[in-house]
């Protein structure tokens, strides 16, 4: 019989050799249900087996997709915390699996954990852009830029198969109508035959997403996502191409990647981009815990400064949902973030000349009259 003792070093063990085998590659260590759900799962070794099949007991996470067949993929927003007001996501959950997702809670709408779900079990909308051209073509549709990236990333690797964000693109060139684009992702440049044609009516303007220059917090935040240098090339091909570029520094973690601010806008601006911006770490919902979680996994040592540092930005709360001040926090140390930021966009000639996006070249689809049969495997 297991002693009381012995079954906690058991749990313990199996935990630890489950969560050294399962999450090899991925961003969060844990997979607690969703704040919906009326049981709660936990990973728990009841002392049957000897302990010396421990990892092959924990079965190795896969990436699932599963595709979806919404009526509408226009995603509407008043939020004055962002400039666009529509955007369209091709998938839902994200492989590139960083830790600090504000998406991630979306995914307890499905049932499924915000942890290692949202970056495994991902769904996907194979007619996204069938949809998109016949809302287009509504009679009271009012053009203005379309979003892409706003919630998961459109370049995430199942994109490379999947071609939806492709599809998308391709309908929106065929109209004429404007378009942003937020990534981490060197994928993006596959499409720069798009991009760039588009570029040259003034109809898209790509943002890379870099969030730390370290390889080693990079695969650790961001296990999936395209390193830091990729993300330069990126940037430095597009802007070749003729395709306004910027770069988003975020989110900014305090006593993490601060201190790399000057960094990262130096070296995009020197790859070519034109714009920045920045965005203070945001932890809603089930995200505090699993970022929270994280730290104790990789970041021990300054778990207590990054929360205390982070809560003294956030008005003495880790998390402050309130527009105008989600996105860069407040206080002393928030405005002098802000001020740092200012002074190196103009030391490095970023968002000197803003791209305003052309909206009067747009041409209303009439019904599927282009043809396109929206395959992914032909996009």
């Amino acid at each position: 019989m297991v002693k009381g003792p012995e079954r906690q070093h058991n749990a313990q063990q199996f935990k630890q050799m489950h969560k050294d085998h399962l999450h090899k590659g991925r961003g969060a260590v844990s997979n607690d249900s969703g704040r919906f759900e009326p049981l709660q799962r936990a990973i728990f070794r009841d002392g049957w087996a000897d302990g010396r099949n421990l990892d092959a007991e924990a079965e190795r996470l896969r990436t699932h997709v599963t595709d979806e067949f919404p009526k509408s993929v226009l995603t509407r927003n008043q939020s004055p915390d962002v400039p666009f007001d529509r955007s369209v996501n091709p998938y839902r959950g994200c492989e590139h699996g960083c830790v600090y997702c504000f998406a991630r809670p979306t995914h307890a709408y499905m049932g499924l954990s915000p942890g290692l779900d949202f970056e495994s079990k991902l769904f996907a909308k194979p007619d996204a852009a069938a949809i998109l051209e016949t809302e287009l073509s509504k009679k009271n549709y009012k053009v203005a830029p379309i979003a892409l990236g706003t919630n998961t990333d459109p370049y995430q690797p199942i994109e490379r198969e999947r071609k939806i964000t492709r599809s998308i693109l391709k309908v929106l060139m065929a109209h004429d109508h404007p378009v942003t684009i937020l990534t981490k992702s060197r994928l993006v440049v596959r499409d720069l035959d798009l991009l760039a044609p588009m570029a040259r009516k003034g109809l898209v303007k790509v943002a890379l997403s870099v969030t730390t220059i370290d390889r080693t917090l990079a695969r650790r935040l961001e296990p999936r996502a395209a390193m830091p240098q990729r993300r330069l090339d990126a940037i430095r091909l597009l802007s070749d191409a003729g395709v306004p570029t910027g770069v988003m520094f975020a989110p900014v973690i305090p006593a993490l990647n601060d201190h790399e601010m000057e960094h990262v806008l130096a070296a995009a601006a020197h790859a070519g981009a034109e714009s920045a911006g920045y965005i203070l770490l945001r932890l809603p919902l089930e995200v505090a815990g699993l970022f929270e979680e994280w730290l104790e996994e990789h970041y021990a040592d300054r778990k207590s400064r990054v929360l205390n540092r982070l809560a003294a930005l956030r008005g003495g709360r880790l998390n402050d949902p309130r527009f105008k001040h989600r996105m860069k926090g407040k206080g002393l140390e928030a405005d002098l973030m802000k001020q740092r930021f200012g002074n190196l966009c103009r030391r490095l000639h970023l968002n000197q000349n803003p791209v305003e996006l052309q909206t009067e070249l747009f041409r209303p689809p009439a019904g599927n009259q282009l043809g396109f049969d929206f395959d992914a495997s032909a996009a």
